[in-house]
């Protein structure tokens, strides 16, 4: 069975950059066809989906946080990794990654049918 894991700092100061590793097992993340997505989850926002890298190497970002996200990826140590630039308490959040069949249109939880257990990330003042 799939698994993912995140992994990264759970304190960031603001204007910092949050960089953040999904280390996944148990499948390739250059399988065809499927999508390698970073999402978040705050109180008053619900989730958010960041973006994806799929099984190709292409990347696509959600359009509110575009300029300030970068997604990559390594395939040797079947990882892939975000990067949040500029942070602010704002971006305070649970972070997740999570895999799914399709290129993700909707925010919704029922697209993914794999998820890492998420990480706090905490953006102080």
């Amino acid at each position: 069975q799939v698994q993912l894991q995140e992994s990264g700092p759970g304190l960031v100061k603001p204007s910092q950059t949050v960089s953040l590793t999904c280390t996944v097992s148990g499948g390739s993340i250059t399988t065809t066809s499927y999508y390698w997505s970073w999402l978040r989850q705050s109180p008053g926002k619900g989730l958010e989906w960041m973006g994806a890298i799929a099984y190709d190497g292409s990347i696509y970002y959600g359009p509110s946080l575009k300029s300030r996200t970068s997604i990559s990826r390594d395939t040797s140590s079947n990882q892939f990794t975000l990067q949040l630039r500029s942070v602010t308490p704002e971006d305070t959040a649970v972070y997740y990654c999570a895999r799914s069949d399709h290129l993700p249109y909707q925010n919704y939880w029922r697209e993914y049918d794999y998820w890492g257990q998420g990480t706090q990330v905490t953006v102080s003042s």
